[in-house]
């Protein structure tokens, strides 16, 4: 009995996630390139309770499902799963912990509700497709951004590399060889709502030149898709270049994402770029598997608050 006690109901978990090629422009119907980062993830786990509450363990907070308003994203995903699977709020504590830096580009919102929708499903023992599941995340990605692409959630709910163009499918691409990246923490929080909204204000402002960028992003999103698919790693350095010259065009760049950029590539990164919104959070390069510690080690020294190594596998997928 104590062990039983001492157990939860039920667990759920969603890895992070780098977009590789195409943030911003993907907002815009251009392509964009992402991929799961397992190296960090959100877990939920289920708990028998007196009522249904969710518990965000490093954000000290404690929301009551019934009770809380309708942009609370934690109770939002727990409704939206009971009403797709056509339950009554159960009688859990979903208790939610993440390593997933928060305002960072890395998902932590997607993650984390997808983490509590699968903790949900096993807790009362129903399925729903990866579909059904990222389209219930995308919900509270609206409460995050205002106008998410819908990225996120793809990513961390198939956790696979995908291509994906809004109000499409996603497709999952080959991937001919490994692929590695850093990931570096500039430590200023940058919440991805507020940049798509003046980016989108900018747009409105001077649609031709924005529409443009925007151009330029998505094709350089296509050259990277060709140039991964046939393991060409080299190739994708200069493209990486070239899409962070477009973003801070944009005018979503920072100092502080620009001085680890530098590091990274005088460390011998084959290319880097922010990933995310930008304005802060973090950036990613593109090394060699031999040269991964030198440039986490520069970027730590440039003031990177976390450094993160993580491989996109090979994969058959045609």
């Amino acid at each position: 009995m104590s062990s039983q006690v001492n157990r939860p109901l039920a667990r759920g978990q969603a890895p992070g996630k780098i977009i590789l090629f195409g943030e911003h422009a993907v907002v815009y119907g251009r392509p964009a390139i992402a991929a799961p980062v397992q190296q960090v993830h959100a877990r939920a786990e289920v708990w028998p309770a007196a009522a249904c509450v969710v518990e965000a363990v490093d954000l000290a907070r404690r929301v009551v499902a019934a009770d809380a308003p309708a942009d609370d994203p934690f109770a939002h995903i727990v409704r939206l799963t009971c009403e797709a699977l056509k339950r009554p709020l159960p009688p859990w504590r979903i208790r939610v912990t993440s390593e997933i830096p928060i305002a960072a580009g890395l998902g932590s919102g997607a993650a984390i509700s997808a983490a509590i929708v699968r903790a949900m499903l096993a807790g009362f023992g129903a399925e729903l497709d990866n579909a059904a599941i990222s389209a219930l995340v995308y919900e509270v990605e609206k409460i995050h951004h205002g106008a998410p692409s819908g990225i996120d959630n793809t990513v961390v709910v198939y956790e696979q590399p995908v291509w994906y163009v809004r109000g499409q499918a996603p497709r999952p691409f080959a991937v001919a060889r490994p692929v590695h990246f850093v990931i570096a923490d500039t430590g200023v929080a940058s919440p991805t709502r507020v940049a798509v909204g003046d980016v989108n204000r900018a747009w409105k402002q001077d649609k031709s030149r924005y529409e443009a960028l925007f151009d330029a992003a998505g094709a350089i999103a296509d050259q990277a898709r060709v140039a991964i698919e046939r393991g060409d790693i080299r190739a994708l350095g200069p493209l990486m270049d070239e899409n962070q010259r477009v973003l801070a065009e944009m005018g979503v760049s920072s100092p502080e994402l620009d001085d680890l950029i530098r590091a990274a590539r005088a460390a011998g990164a084959l290319g880097a770029k922010l990933s995310g919104g930008g304005r802060g959070g973090n950036m990613i390069a593109l090394v060699e598997e031999e040269n991964a510690d030198r440039v986490h080690r520069a970027l730590i020294a440039a003031g990177a608050i976390r450094v993160i190594s993580t491989t996109v596998p090979p994969t058959d997928v045609v």
